[in-house]
């Protein structure tokens, strides 16, 4: 209330001096009000104090190293202060891990060129002194610096330079007087102008011990050696050596007539052209003490059966009459891979995983020749042609396929375009020509005896095909691709993918299971990773019929000649199997 009453007075006080002091009485009157502050009285003394004590003592206070926030601008010794307070328990140096870059703390990169360190590192160990690159001072042996007066292990001392020249010129000098010397003392190595002129190495000019003439019995062991040491390397670089033989099984090699074991009956002839699906077992060939990884009908007539095992061994056994394995051909150090008769059946060839493909006498068991390129074959071939029975084809791991004559055993011809091991030969175009897959995914057509590759297939999604059969009609080529289907590939200018006809069910991914077709064309048969034999109509591409072969992998299957409803199969558990 005295606040308002004297608001009051003072304006009464106000209206009477205008009233009093200006002349001019019609002008409107004028209030002059004094300031009032509604804030309450402080002591400014004792606030600047305490602003400047609580700056004072932010400036001050050391920051503590491990914490993440500063709440104030420090200056630049605030930030470089030495820590202080107890030592940390694991952190001697009181640096806390995550500030260290270093075993004994923090290390600042420094930069010095490699030259001037190894100047002066290789210095100090020589001479015992360095130059301290942070300071223009030397660290080390102080009295060798002075002695050598500072010189570096780069800075030849001049008495040095001079000594090496006087060196280098009595060099020049010795080689020049040995230029000169006698031309009986340069062609004798057993002077020392001759040591002299012929030293490479620090140990030429000394005359230790010469080569005398060898002793009879030293000339003899030395030739031994020699023999060996090549024998090794041969066979190193050759297929591995075995020593080769032959079992026969059968009573009489000939018959009452004369006729060899091997000879055809003659009542054996076709019954008809029409095909049927075999539907129960007929046989068991049984002798293999491993898997079976091919087999093989006797061309045109079928009345045996050739087959290649992975205990090393090829045994042929009889279809007809008593069906017991008639011999055995033991020429393998390892698991033979393939096997391919001739055209009249009287020969032929077995490639096994020790890199020897070899050429057997199929009647007396003997092995005619043996081929090998030092790698390890996969697919083996003699090409159809009667004519051209003496050329041998082999496709091989390093990605070749070679070509040889079997009557010379020299290679004729190499065809080397294929980007992985090569898997399958298959002859078209009336064997003009030849395709080849491969481990790189890829079919190529040759003309035979010619390296040069004349179609090239491949495509994104094919896959490896490592089984290719021939039609009947010789038209298409079946092809078993590893994305569990048989693929169709025309033999025409164009080798195209027929679309329309693909094969498919079976299980086949992993393995090499063969691909075949019945003599007439109508069926399609495969067997597969699970024991199965399949079997599809040609036309309908529809699955026929499936079988139950083998325990294991069935890899291969062939239908027989002449026989037109019967059908073997072998696989990985070492049996054969006739299904009629």
């Amino acid at each position: 209330m005295d606040l308002i009453q004297s608001y009051r007075e003072d304006i009464d006080g106000g209206q009477g001096h205008s009233e009093t002091s200006s002349p001019d009485s019609s002008s409107p009157p004028r209030l002059s009000l004094p300031t009032r502050s509604a804030a309450p009285k402080v002591d400014d003394t004792m606030l600047s104090l305490t602003v400047a004590g609580q700056a004072q003592s932010l400036i001050a206070k050391p920051i503590d190293p491990t914490q993440h926030l500063v709440s104030f601008n420090p200056t630049y010794d605030q930030l470089w202060a030495p820590i202080v307070g107890p030592s940390h328990p694991y952190a001697k140096d009181g640096l806390a891990q995550g500030l260290r870059n270093h075993k004994q703390g923090f290390v600042e990169n420094a930069n010095i060129e490699p030259f001037a360190f190894d100047e002066q590192y290789n210095t100090f160990y020589k001479f015992g002194y360095a130059a301290d690159p942070g300071e223009n001072s030397y660290v080390g042996d102080v009295e060798g610096f002075q002695k050598n007066d500072g010189i570096s292990v780069y800075n030849i001392p001049q008495h040095e330079q001079k000594k090496r020249k006087l060196e280098k010129k009595k060099k020049m000098l010795e080689e020049k007087e040995g230029d000169q010397a006698d031309a009986e003392e340069l062609d004798n190595p057993a002077t020392d102008t001759w040591l002299m002129k012929n030293r490479k190495s620090p140990w030429s000019g000394k005359k230790d011990w010469l080569q005398e003439e060898l002793t009879e019995e030293q000339q003899k062991y030395a030739e031994e050696h020699a023999k060996k040491k090549a024998e090794k390397e041969g066979e190193k670089q050759k297929g591995e050596g075995h020593t080769d033989k032959s079992i026969f099984h059968g009573k009489e090699d000939k018959d009452y007539q004369g006729r060899s074991w091997i000879a055809a009956p003659k009542d054996a002839k076709a019954n008809n052209d029409h095909c049927y699906i075999p539907k129960r077992l007929v046989h068991t060939w049984s002798g293999h003490t491993k898997g079976v990884s091919a087999i093989r009908f006797f061309p045109k007539h079928g009345h045996l059966i050739l087959s290649a095992g992975m205990d090393t061994k090829v045994k042929i056994w009889d279809v007809f009459n008593s069906g017991k394995c008639m011999q055995t051909y033991m020429g393998h150090s390892k698991a033979v891979r393939d096997i391919w008769f001739s055209n009249d059946g009287t020969k032929f060839l077995s490639a096994g995983y020790d890199k020897n493909i070899k050429y057997w006498d199929t009647e007396t068991g003997k092995v005619i020749s043996t081929f090998s390129t030092g790698k390890v074959p996969y697919v083996v071939r003699l090409n159809p042609d009667e004519d051209k029975q003496n050329v041998l084809l082999a496709g091989m791991s390093d990605k070749k396929i070679v070509q040889w004559d079997i009557n010379t055993g020299q290679i004729s011809q190499e065809y080397d375009q294929h980007l992985g091991a090569v898997n399958t030969i298959t002859f078209v175009d009336n064997n003009r020509r030849f395709v080849t897959s491969s481990d790189d995914k890829s079919l190529r057509v040759w003309e035979f005896g010619i390296p040069v590759v004349i179609k090239y297939i491949s495509e994104p999604h094919m896959h490896s095909m490592p089984s290719i059969s021939l039609h009947p009609n010789s038209n298409w080529l079946a092809c078993q691709s590893l994305d569990n289907q048989i693929l169709i590939y025309g033999t025409r200018e164009r080798f195209q993918l027929n679309k329309k006809k693909r094969f498919a069910g079976h299980i086949v991914a992993g393995y090499a299971c063969q691909v075949n077709f019945s003599p007439d064309g109508r069926f399609v048969m495969s067997g597969d990773g699970e024991g199965r034999c399949w079997f599809w109509d040609w036309k309908s591409c529809k699955v026929f019929r499936t079988i139950r072969c083998h325990n294991g992998v069935c890899i291969g299957c062939e239908w027989h000649p002449l026989e037109q409803s019967k059908v073997a199969t072998c696989g990985w558990d070492g049996l054969i199997k006739y299904w009629d």
